[in-house]
């Protein structure tokens, strides 16, 4: 089954160059289906190329997909014309309102890292939305720094700043290979990395409720697992395209920003060479787990997201 996209978003063209299947809502409102509905918080200042990126990974499983493009209430956007955001997006304040409840939500990561989270001017209300997932929302997937705001929100694990930033393709170690959300991982995997701050295993390992099902001995913990909040937490990117880290490098460059050649991604780390995705298939692996996870513990009736009982993996009635 397809992805179903408005089709004027830029993301449906983009797709249906690459063969994932798309549809428009004409075609989807004629299948008597209940699609899985997944929102996408996006902090990014890139709008358009994080739908693509994160619409290509959900896109591409059996099961319809509906994606729902939300906002920050009263952050303005920069990077991204106003238009893309008023014919594509809901804040969140109207969401909430509508009472609307998602079988899946992912929070974006946010290039806010430099800044204490008490510092973040739209940290309350995403406070809120965190809150807000436990009653509305059936599993929900925290990305990169939107991944560290929330462990941070519901277990007090604190970001610790890097003396250097973490940049390049890491190898990361399967540690959970019965984990449900790791089937058909490998032992160990590549992932693109780009931050300036950490979260640290021992104060992972001190939260009995967590487990860390993807880390690397290089940059530490990558994948975490929060039943009891229905969730999970990511700190790396496996929704990068082939040449993101290149536009960060590039970018970085002509701003004369100190940067190294990141690590592991140029062949012979040689950046007049074109780089290589080889995170790819565990990116597609990992993301169709959740939606295949998300598809068989959520209740058919949506209204009923939210009562889930604490063994939320038991189908729902």
């Amino acid at each position: 089954m397809p992805i179903k996209l408005p089709s004027d978003l830029p993301a449906f063209d983009v797709l249906t160059r690459e063969g994932v299947q798309v549809m428009d809502e004409d075609a989807a409102a004629r299948q008597d289906i209940r699609p899985l509905r997944i929102g996408l918080l996006n902090l990014m200042p890139k709008k358009i190329q994080t739908e693509n990126q994160f619409a290509r990974l959900i896109g591409a499983t059996p099961l319809q997909i509906e994606l729902s493009l939300i906002r920050m209430s009263e952050h303005e956007t920069k990077n991204t014309a106003a238009d893309h955001m008023e014919s594509f997006y809901r804040p969140f304040t109207e969401v909430r309102e509508t009472g609307e409840k998602f079988d899946g939500l992912i929070i974006t990561g946010a290039p806010i890292e430099h800044l204490d989270f008490d510092e973040v001017t739209y940290i309350d209300e995403l406070r809120h939305v965190f809150d807000w997932t436990q009653s509305h929302v059936h599993s929900t997937f925290g990305v990169c720094w939107g991944g560290m705001a929330m462990i941070n929100h519901f277990h007090g694990i604190r970001k610790h700043m890097l003396p250097h930033k973490a940049f390049g393709c890491f190898r990361h170690q399967n540690l959970a290979p019965a984990s449900p959300y790791l089937r058909g991982f490998s032992d160990d995997c590549v992932i693109p990395v780009s931050r300036w701050t950490e979260v640290r295993q021992n104060e992972i390992d001190a939260v009995p409720a967590l487990s860390t099902l993807l880390g690397s001995e290089e940059v530490g913990p990558c994948l975490v697992e929060d039943p009891n909040h229905r969730a999970l937490y990511i700190f790396n990117h496996f929704e990068y395209d082939s040449d993101t880290l290149k536009q960060e490098y590039d970018r970085d460059l002509t701003s004369g920003t100190e940067i190294i050649v990141p690590i592991n991604y140029y062949p012979d780390d040689n950046p007049a060479l074109t780089p290589q995705n080889r995170w790819r298939s565990h990116a597609h692996l990992l993301y169709g787990n959740w939606i295949s996870e998300i598809y068989q513990t959520t209740p058919y009736d949506i209204s009923k997201i939210g009562m889930e009982t604490t063994d939320w993996r038991s189908p729902g009635d």
